[in-house]
């Protein structure tokens, strides 16, 4: 298999993936996700054909840390009709039609008595909102605002064909082993309903970079987790918990095909490897985007920050959550995301790894003063860097740095210049026998 390197342009694989990541997900879009359920697991089935997953169903009633997996819930129907036989709304129509884990219910209805049990967003009355009662014993419907003010009166049948009984609930996983066991954590949630931004943007991004890796040495191990929003995190950390500490470092991906600028949410710690290497590629080959401090709000990246835990992962999303209308919304359809979006966000994953992979330490094998290089060929005219004057940096900040415990990421930030020139110098160095890698860095 190739080694882990970038193409000289590697914008051109972007582009293909981007539309293959579009489609794939316009292909998941329709199926009802949930906590667990028939739409989880054929979500994941799709997801094994471009990267295979191993699944894990974990019963219903499992003690995880402080929570519970919940029973498994069921839905083969749902409407709600109007007693002149006009029918409202229907599951079939669109998942988001009825709020998540609703329990079973066949009822006749004022509408007065029906009015609780339906959720509109006023604010946006032509959008079916999300809503979900996962931990309540609870049932709904949602509708459009202006639907809901254009209800007539009389008698309302509410439905919902559904079962709520144990189970289990589905994690998939797709582990990359390479040359060390330390491992990289990509994580995407999976429970979303019909929301193409938010969940699905996450999984095809996850799942197409799985495959591009799994086609290629590395010197990392990868390991992608797909499960759903804290119950699932919380759930595989639990059953994982001595596995951890190979875990250096992680993201959780989500929100990646919308139309705004990348943004990287730090890790609990702030300056850990992972939030260097995203920072990096942002603000060098991504501008316009945020580097967010963390907060215990948001993703599954706050689970895997909770104190007894503390594993270093970040968050990469283009518009955070909640700070774009479409959120949670019908309006979150495959239209909302690009495939532009997506293949960009999967290229800015690729740079990220890629820094990780080469963010070695290593050793001045001649530290006393500075190595002599143009008797070496690594002078101002040989080695192809002609003109080039940053490479020639490089080489020089790389000799000084290189104390066994300075990193090329590290490098790269106080230098100022780029990782690809770093790594380029690095190998003409080792090359040369002036440097060489400390075994055992990550």
């Amino acid at each position: 298999m190739p080694a882990l390197r970038l193409d000289p342009d590697p914008r051109l694989h972007a582009q293909a993936e981007g539309e293959r990541m579009h489609a794939l997900l316009a292909e998941l879009y329709p199926l009802g996700r949930s906590l667990t359920g028939r739409g989880l697991r054929a979500t994941l089935q799709r997801l094994d054909a471009e990267a295979p997953l191993t699944i894990d169903e974990i019963a219903s009633g499992t003690a995880v840390f402080d929570w519970t997996v919940p029973d498994e819930w069921t839905i083969d129907e749902a409407y709600l009709e109007h007693e002149s036989g006009r029918r409202i709304v229907d599951y079939r129509a669109h998942t988001l039609h009825v709020v998540g884990y609703s329990r079973p219910v066949d009822r006749w209805l004022t509408l007065d008595e029906l009015r609780p049990h339906l959720h509109s967003a006023p604010e946006h009355p032509d959008w079916i909102p999300y809503r979900t009662s996962y931990y309540k014993d609870d049932w709904g419907f949602c509708l459009a605002h202006r639907q809901y003010e254009q209800l007539p009166p009389g008698r309302y049948r509410a439905l919902i064909r559904a079962a709520l009984a144990p189970g289990s609930m589905s994690i998939g996983q797709c582990l990359l082993r390479g040359d060390m066991s330390e491992e990289v954590l990509v994580f995407a949630h999976t429970c979303h309903p019909s929301l193409a931004n938010d969940n699905l943007s996450g999984l095809v991004v996850a799942i197409r970079l799985a495959a591009w890796l799994r086609q290629r040495a590395t010197r990392l191990s990868y390991r992608f987790v797909f499960a759903p929003a804290t119950i699932g995190s919380i759930a595989w950390l639990a059953l994982h918990f001595s596995e951890l500490h190979r875990v250096r470092h992680g993201l959780v991906l989500s929100l990646l095909g919308d139309r705004g600028p990348l943004n990287y949410k730090r890790t609990r710690f702030g300056q850990a490897a992972i939030d260097r290497a995203a920072t990096q590629v942002l603000q060098r080959q991504h501008p316009g985007g945020r580097i967010i401090d963390f907060s215990p709000w948001g993703y599954d990246e706050r689970q895997f920050g909770s104190p007894g835990i503390a594993l270093p992962v970040g968050r990469l999303t283009r518009t955070p959550n909640g700070e774009f209308p479409e959120y949670h919304t019908s309006a979150d359809n495959p239209d909302f995301v690009t495939a532009a979006s997506l293949g960009e966000s999967w290229l800015a994953c690729l740079r990220i790894v890629h820094r990780l992979e080469h963010d070695l330490r290593y050793r001045n094998l001649r530290p006393y003063g500075e190595p002599q290089l143009g008797r070496r060929g690594l002078y101002r005219s040989t080695g192809g860097y002609q003109g080039i004057p940053d490479q020639q940096m490089a080489m020089l900040w790389l000799l000084n740095q290189s104390d066994g415990g300075t990193s090329l990421i590290e490098i790269a930030e106080r230098s100022g210049l780029s990782f690809d020139s770093l790594c380029r110098a690095a190998d003409d160095l080792v090359r040369a026998g002036l440097l060489a890698a400390e075994t055992g860095t990550s």
